[in-house]
């Protein structure tokens, strides 16, 4: 498995071939990157199957997509605050992401979505077909390794922590002739189990 709920295959094929979503698809990929700030990638997954299997029996019956109905299944009043927004609002954000031209320009929409940061922002995309970087804290360790740099992770993060990071995509992606979006989420694994080690 990858990062996220879909396997690596699922990912690569989403990166090679962007998928048009409908209303709901979206909100779910935006509600899964909500839930995985800040957790493993198990609690996640669990939570995430959780909510949608509560959101999914609730259609065609009286029953509200609230943030008191949602709390006693993840109690995150913040983030269930953002995945009842992002829920209510599904259309309207699907519609708007999918009329922006450039992946710049829906990278920059995505910021805007409710407790999408500028780290989540990056995964979203990614999971939403854009090929990008996420620059959270695994990649940021690595690249300024492999730089040799004794520079920390920070976040925000800094203009030359985030070239040291370009520099080491550029050239896996040369040697590999995979796009970065992909690079960015097998690097991402390989550093969380531990195959790829570093200071």
């Amino acid at each position: 498995m990858g990062e996220d709920k879909d396997s690596f295959e699922t990912i690569k094929q989403r990166l090679l071939t962007p998928p048009t979503l409908n209303a709901e698809q979206f909100a779910e990929e935006a509600i899964y990157v909500i839930l995985a700030g800040g957790f493993r990638q198990k609690t996640a997954k669990k939570k995430f199957g959780d909510i949608m299997q509560f959101i999914n029996a609730t259609k065609g019956e009286q029953t509200e997509i609230t943030t008191p109905n949602l709390l006693p299944i993840f109690n995150n009043k913040n983030k269930i605050n953002a995945i009842v927004k992002i829920w209510h609002n599904r259309t309207n954000y699907r519609d708007k992401f999918y009329s922006l031209k450039t992946d710049s320009e829906k990278l920059a929409y995505l910021g805007t979505l409710p407790h999408i940061g500028d780290i989540t922002k990056n995964h979203l995309a990614r999971n939403l077909g854009i090929s990008n970087v996420k620059y959270d804290v695994w990649i940021q360790r690595l690249g300024l390794a492999l730089a040799g740099s004794d520079e920390s992770v920070q976040f925000p993060l800094t203009e030359d922590t985030k070239n040291l990071c370009d520099k080491m995509f550029s050239a896996i992606e040369k040697v590999t002739a995979l796009n970065k979006g992909y690079i960015d989420v097998v690097l991402w694994k390989a550093c969380q189990e531990g195959i790829l080690q570093f200071r």
